[in-house]
Order: structure tokens, then C-alpha cells, then sequence
């Protein structure tokens, strides 16, 4: 049987329109805010279908040091085009986006999640410097 982690997909955001791309400061000082912004789809599109979709994006934060990574975030994407008249009949289509925020006053690791209907779980992550 595959572990979680054997079937979990990273790559290159520029080559594959899964990974979740993290966009947030490489260093802050102790206790300053932290904004990220994790976006699916940033050079290529992620079609966004009731087909195909991306359902869901988690951020988590890893201090430096510690064993478990912190719940920074989860979001579900729930308007794919779909209505009482059908698949893709609807005006309303979420975008796999999300802006949050937080404080820390220890070095670590963002890492987000993302999840495809049909290509399953993608991930990427970016470090963080305390000062």
C-alpha cells in the first residue's frame, strides 16, 4: 500500500498548472506579519471546470526545529460552473487563490497543498527567516 507522501506531486509551476505557488517574503522580523499568497495556475491555467477543478488549497507552517507543522489555513473551492441546469451552465467559477496572513517569531517552512479532482494532491514549499 502507497503512503500519503509516495502519491503527493511537486514540479516546477512554470512546466505544470497543479502546484500550488507561494508567493510571500523570504525574511521578517519576530512578530511581524506575514503575508502569503498561494495561487494554482499562475503561468499556466488550471482549467477550472465542474469537471476538472482544484477543490482545495491547505497552508501549513513548519517552525525550524519542530516535528509538526502548524495548520496555517484551509480553504475549499466550491463554485465549479455548475447549476440545476447542469455541468458548466453557471456564470460563478472560483479561483484557486487565497491571500492570508500570520505571525511568527521562529525561521521555518510554508508548505501548501493543493488538490485536483482528477490529478489528485500537489505540493510546494518556500522558506522563511525570522530575524
Amino acid at each position: 500500500m502507497a503512503s500519503l507522501k509516495e502519491v503527493i506531486m511537486s514540479d516546477d509551476f512554470k512546466k505544470e498548472k497543479h502546484v500550488p505557488v507561494i508567493e510571500a517574503p523570504a525574511h521578517v522580523k519576530k512578530g511581524e506579519k506575514v503575508k502569503v499568497n498561494v495561487s494554482v495556475g499562475k503561468e499556466i491555467a488550471h482549467p477550472n471546470t465542474t469537471e476538472h477543478h482544484i477543490a482545495w488549497i491547505e497552508v501549513y507552517f513548519l517552525p525550524s526545529g519542530e516535528k509538526y507543522p502548524y495548520v496555517i489555513g484551509k480553504y475549499e473551492f466550491q463554485a465549479h460552473g455548475a447549476s440545476t441546469q447542469g455541468p458548466n451552465t453557471s456564470t460563478i467559477y472560483s479561483e484557486p487563490e487565497v491571500t492570508i496572513s500570520f505571525k511568527t517569531e521562529k525561521s521555518g517552512t510554508i508548505i501548501a497543498y493543493s488538490h485536483c479532482n482528477i490529478h489528485g494532491l500537489w505540493s510546494s514549499q518556500v522558506d522563511l527567516k525570522v530575524e
